[in-house]
């Protein structure tokens, strides 16, 4: 095979990507399984919460139709503008990354609606990641002042996903099961999840609102995570939350029978990807063991691996990484981190591309969706006065992307199964 340009490979590897995303499209998946699962119920209620609620509800629309009574979509702000031109449903916008007063007020909402769903009626829940900052009730004692700075620590924590959303239920009213204490009892309830976490646990994904027993495992109030010690003032909101969990007792929510079913998830998506990739490339290399831990080193790692220990071909991964923020973070998210910190491993390399993507089409809380880098990405930076290593420290791998004409805007993605890096190592 001669070898190709870095424009050309980086052709390739956003094709593949793109290619990948038309195939986990949230719409696309749900229409499947719900022509291939039929709902009988002529009343049919659906809800639908997370960064692809939208996408979600279109697919069971599209099958179920005039079946459904009634609709409430809760979603990112900027996700729902091809559902309300396709179906006329409006969602319900939401704070996301951090919550605000929309992830109150959207909270209530749900539970005032629910408790009054009709008994011949079936709950369809649609859920995917994000879910847990669009949607909060908190007990009295908690203010959205203390929801907001917890959110901001958590997210510059350095905890995983499970860590984060164990505190996030620890917290709240409606998290870990709440939800369900509010639907009356004789309403079945479906459950349609789009993972985002490792292990595709329903009761991590989104917090598990309508996961029952999810919040018998809450923590109640804790002194530490691992090594993270937990602050005063956040086992203080834990405490203020106990009388929560005694009103999901009481209301016997935990005894919910629920059928959950995963329908994408990050460990589908790279297998989705090594298939679609089978088609034009000969050697595929798909990395089972998921990203995780610190977003550099991660970064460091497969660029080391890939310059010089790889072989030639097509090499996937998938999953999610972290990134411990300074108090000032600058531009980017965890895979603009990670795809800086391999750009320096991989400075003089030719012939190696690397992609790095958040699948749900935002890396934290900018409107890029990563960024696809090579041996020549640290030289182009630092020609326009940026120094790599500065910005890793303030967490600006962004700005030093964008000087060097690497970063990537997908758009709305309409699905979330965390992240995909994708490489391409030539002879």
């Amino acid at each position: 095979m001669p070898v190709l340009t870095s424009a050309n490979v980086r052709k390739r590897l956003l094709q593949l990507y793109q290619r990948l995303l038309l195939e986990i499209r949230a719409d696309r998946l749900v229409a499947q399984v719900l022509q291939s699962r039929s709902l009988t119920s002529e009343k049919i209620i659906l809800v639908a919460c997370g960064k692809a609620a939208a996408s979600m509800t279109r697919g069971a629309v599209q099958v179920l139709g005039n079946q459904i009574i009634d609709v409430r979509v809760i979603t990112k702000a900027g996700h729902c503008q091809e559902l309300e031109e396709d179906t006329g449903i409006r969602c319900q916008e939401s704070g996301h990354p951090i919550p605000d007063a929309r992830s109150l007020d959207a909270g209530q909402g749900l539970v005032e609606w629910l408790s009054r769903l009709p008994a011949d009626a079936t709950l369809l829940v649609l859920t995917s990641g994000g879910t847990s900052a669009l949607v909060e009730m908190l007990p009295q004692a908690t203010s959205l002042e203390a929801l907001v700075r917890l959110n901001q620590w958590l997210l510059g924590s350095g905890l995983d996903i499970h860590a984060v959303n164990r505190i996030r239920r620890s917290v709240s009213c409606v998290k870990g099961g709440g939800l369900l204490a509010c639907v009356p009892s004789a309403v079945a309830i479906e459950h349609l999840i789009i993972s985002d976490v490792p292990g595709d646990d329903p009761a991590i994904v989104g917090s598990g609102l309508f996961v029952a027993g999810a919040a018998e495992s809450a923590p109640g109030v804790e002194t530490q995570i691992g090594d993270q010690i937990i602050p005063g003032w956040v086992q203080t909101m834990q405490q203020a939350a106990l009388s929560c969990r005694e009103w999901l007792t009481k209301k016997n929510g935990f005894n919910r029978r629920v059928k959950h079913q995963i329908i994408a998830s990050n460990t589908l998506a790279c297998q989705q990807l090594a298939k679609i990739a089978a088609e034009t490339e000969q050697e595929i290399h798909l990395h089972p063991q998921p990203l995780a831990g610190d977003a550099a080193l991660q970064g460091q790692a497969i660029a080391h691996y890939l310059r010089t220990q790889a072989s030639a071909g097509l090499h996937i991964w998938g999953g999610e990484t972290t990134v411990v923020l300074p108090q000032q973070p600058g531009r980017g998210g965890r895979n603009q981190h990670l795809a800086l910190a391999a750009a320096q491993e991989l400075a003089g390399s030719e012939h190696i591309s690397l992609l790095v993507m958040a699948s749900d089409g935002s890396d934290g809380p900018t409107e890029d969706a990563g960024a696809i880098v090579d041996g020549g990405t640290l030289g182009r930076g630092e020609a326009e006065g940026l120094n790599a290593e500065s910005a890793l420290h303030q967490a600006d791998a962004g700005r030093f992307l964008e000087a060097a004409g690497d970063l990537v805007n997908s758009g709305v993605t309409g699905t979330n199964v965390m992240d995909i890096v994708l490489a391409f190592k030539q002879r």
